[in-house]
């Protein structure tokens, strides 16, 4: 029994030292020596504008990289450094026709422009547009659940994709 427990200890301690040091972390990233992250604000620059999309979509980054990561949040001088702004809001497009001729579901599509800068190795900068689009019944309208339920899966797909870009080495 003495042995089953030392094993088992040893085997956490490795695994931990390995996710504390940056090493592997379970969710895929890889953050090198990197110890904090910058996420700024996303403007939003789209031709629609919807009021509270910037804020919601800024700390819902900032939150998505701060539970998959290791990373302290910094306001400057990050490690890691995310910057961009929203180009595409763009609801209520027509996706499919019903029988009269009208739309059936309809789309929200939006287009997040990302800069990405890496302190420790610059050769993983990049800048890339990433988008997503939640579809609904045409019959809705896009407000209160609706448009929380569009939120949360757009914003988990394009923080997926960016945080497979920038830590996720594939």
């Amino acid at each position: 029994m003495f042995k089953n427990i030392t094993s088992r200890l040893i085997l956490f301690l490795c695994i931990s030292a390995m996710v504390s040091c940056g090493i592997y972390s379970f969710t895929g990233g890889n953050t090198g020596s990197a110890k904090t992250i910058q996420i700024d604000f996303f403007n939003n620059d789209a031709n629609f504008v919807e009021p509270s999309l910037s804020q919601e979509f800024t700390v819902n980054l900032q939150d998505f990289f701060i539970t998959q990561t290791n990373l302290n949040l910094v306001k400057s001088n990050g490690d890691l450094q995310f910057e961009g702004e929203i180009t595409r809001y763009t609801p209520d497009t027509p996706v499919s026709a019903n029988a009269n001729q009208g739309a059936s579901q309809t789309r929200l599509t939006i287009q997040i422009n990302v800069r990405f800068y890496n302190k420790t190795d610059e050769s993983k900068n990049f800048e890339q547009k990433f988008s997503h689009f939640f579809d609904y019944d045409a019959d809705q309208t896009l407000q209160g659940s609706v448009l929380e339920d569009a939120y949360a899966e757009i914003f988990e797909r394009i923080n997926q994709n960016i945080f497979n870009a920038s830590l996720a080495n594939w």
